[in-house]
């Protein structure tokens, strides 16, 4: 994958990241989602145990239909587990909250807003004032590079400026957690990379607390502190790998290969467990 820009600049993790890095902030405890279907159900997630510090960049990984986006919905609010219980902060996770913040693959952006108005819009639903929201919304352009596109609309925009200004309106809220749901997916190589750099200068700068769903086994190794593998349905956590390399990262190090590999047997075991599964269904219809 193309490098992109001023790697050496990146900030390391802030003392506030590196402080919290011992406190449990979100706890996923027991966790099952079963969804009926005609004729039966789907087990999607089943015995998942995980606890993400305060602070950490955590990426989910595996292939298509493993759970990841599942467990991040979960985390969300958006879709409660079946059984089990998912604390942020020690209260129980019941519906989405202020406290997370989302960013999905779509943008999910107003059209019929500028850019400005929509990183305003959940200042606004808030209740500031104008005098409150103005510099904090010329704050977020600046750091996301955006300031020149205040005024247009996201039709006038690339769509790595689109998932930019969805970025920022996800930080204007300032959530503790953010949780994204493959947001470079859809972008070309040397955009989804310059997003990447721009979103661990974020990260190390604010302390937030990521929670990153990907099938790129690279972009997981370049991002995270944690790779947490998901098996093939039902989502079960295969394997829990802390990253140990130093930041920035080289794709290109023997080091980073020798991770990708190894994170390739295991993805790559779970992916011919989904072919053989949908072969399977496919010859006794």
């Amino acid at each position: 994958m193309p490098t992109a820009t001023p790697l050496a600049t990146m900030p390391a993790p802030s003392p506030t990241v590196l402080a919290n890095a011992a406190r449990p902030h979100i706890v996923v405890s027991d966790v099952d989602k079963r969804f009926v279907i005609p004729g039966g159900e789907i087990v999607a997630l089943k015995d998942i145990d995980l606890t993400i510090n305060e602070g950490e960049f955590v990426c989910l990984l595996g292939p298509s239909g493993c759970g990841k986006s599942t467990l991040l919905n979960a985390i969300a609010g958006f879709s409660a587990p079946t059984t089990g219980t998912i604390t942020v902060d020690g209260r129980a996770v019941k519906d989405p909250g202020p406290d997370r913040g989302m960013v999905f693959q779509e943008y999910a952006l107003f059209p019929w807003m500028t850019v400005a108005q929509n990183i305003a819009f959940g200042l606004e639903i808030k209740g500031m004032s104008r005098a409150e929201i103005e510099p904090k919304v010329n704050e977020l352009l600046a750091m996301l590079k955006l300031a020149e596109f205040r005024d247009r609309f996201p039709k006038d925009l690339s769509g790595g400026m689109r998932q930019r200004v969805a970025i920022a309106r996800v930080l204007a809220l300032d959530s503790p957690v953010m949780l994204m749901d493959e947001p470079f997916g859809a972008l070309d190589a040397l955009t989804r990379r310059s997003l990447q750099d721009e979103l661990i200068r974020i990260w190390s700068a604010t302390g937030k607390t990521i929670v990153f769903v990907t099938h790129s086994i690279e972009e997981s190794i370049y991002l995270a502190d944690r790779i947490v593998v998901l098996t093939y349905r039902p989502g079960t956590i295969k394997r829990d790998i802390r990253v140990e390399l130093p930041r920035p990262r080289d794709s290109a190090s023997t080091a980073f290969n020798e991770l990708k590999r190894e994170l390739s047997a295991l993805v790559t075991a779970e992916q011919h467990r989904f072919e053989e599964v949908e072969v399977k269904g496919l010859t006794t219809d």
